[in-house]
């Protein structure tokens, strides 16, 4: 079964592919595409601050039922508390500009982020869209309403 879909990108810097790399999968096993920042200078990004990092292109989702997701990556996040301001970022298959990551340090030290530095991932995902039926009941289930801490720790 192929698993692949067809994503086009635009290049919004002249900097994507030549001094940034175009976007690629770092290993066949990878599930995510690094983001990279197009910066033309090296970004402080201060302890407890939220930045906007660029990153030179905008895609074009085929339909629909494809959403990209932007994470964190497990490196700067473990490392320098660097992590994205709003958990997971959505582009919708509609949105067609230039795709922004928002980072926010966590960290205790404040952070450089340099020209070309992998800040992010980008994973593409099916997307169901729910058919909302009013009712007066649910089915019954062994959690049934508990909510927070309500199955253990």
């Amino acid at each position: 079964m192929d698993y692949s879909i067809n994503i086009r990108v635009k290049r919004l810097s002249e900097k994507i592919g030549a001094e940034i790399p175009f976007p690629q999968y770092a290993t066949t096993g990878a599930a995510g595409v690094d983001l990279p920042a197009c910066l033309e200078a090296p970004l402080k990004v201060e302890r407890g601050a939220r930045v906007t990092v660029p990153t030179g292109i905008a895609i074009d989702i085929p339909q629909r039922h494809i959403v990209g997701l932007i994470f964190p990556r497990s490196g700067l996040a473990t490392k320098h508390g660097i992590s994205l301001a709003n958990a997971v970022g959505v582009i919708d298959s509609d949105y067609k500009g230039e795709i922004l990551v928002a980072v926010f340090n966590q960290g205790d030290q404040d952070y450089t982020i340099n020209p070309g530095e992998r800040i992010a991932q980008l994973l593409f995902l099916p997307v169901y869209q729910a058919l909302f039926e009013e009712t007066v009941e649910l089915k019954d289930s062994e959690r049934g309403a508990g909510g927070f801490g309500s199955t253990g720790r």
